[in-house]
């Protein structure tokens, strides 16, 4: 039942993004050096029950009428699904953003050279604290539509970032994160 109602948010979306001026990334480029380095790692698909063969390719998809492109993937999954830290490392930021990601948290990798992203949370896990450290599976949070998300297609907003020497995820280098599970 979940796995069917995952598809037709997945559908909603789509059509959404489509009537949008969405466009599909049909030929995705290959995979980065950085990409093949965490692919290495096998982390964890972010959504509890989604397998890979669920994902859709949504980076570098056209967004807000072509204005901007997508640098991540959407993983849509019904509201309050839990979200997985898709490796162990800590979290370097919990934070509203009114308007994109609504509820997202920042993750970065043990060696703190990667940050991912979840966005569109309907909720954080219970006790969760920037600095924290995390293992990898442990839910963090909950699947939702807040932000700038439709609330007719619940979804993880999940990215990518390759952090520079500042650790600001915010300039850090956005990574395609569809290969990392590519089925």
């Amino acid at each position: 039942m979940a796995a069917q109602a995952a598809r037709e948010a997945a559908s909603r979306a789509t059509q959404a993004d489509s009537q949008a001026g969405g466009a599909s990334n049909a030929t995705a480029p290959p995979p980065s050096d950085d990409t093949a380095r965490l692919a290495a790692r096998h982390l964890t698909l972010p959504v509890q029950g989604v397998s890979p063969t669920q994902l859709r390719d949504t980076y570098t998809d056209a967004r807000a009428s072509g204005a901007r492109r997508h640098d991540a993937i959407d993983i849509m999954a019904p509201e309050g699904t839990p979200v997985l830290a898709v490796e162990d490392g800590r979290i370097a930021k919990l934070f509203w953003s009114a308007g994109g990601g609504g509820t997202t948290l920042y993750q970065f990798d043990p060696g703190e050279q990667y940050a991912y992203y979840y966005a569109h949370l309907s909720r954080y896990a219970d006790g969760l604290k920037e600095g924290q450290a995390v293992r990898r599976g442990q839910v963090i949070g909950y699947v939702g539509s807040s932000g700038n998300a439709s609330p007719d297609a619940p979804h993880l907003h999940f990215a990518v970032f390759k952090l520079g020497p500042d650790k600001r995820w915010w300039q850090g280098e956005a990574l395609n994160p569809y290969p990392l599970w590519r089925p």
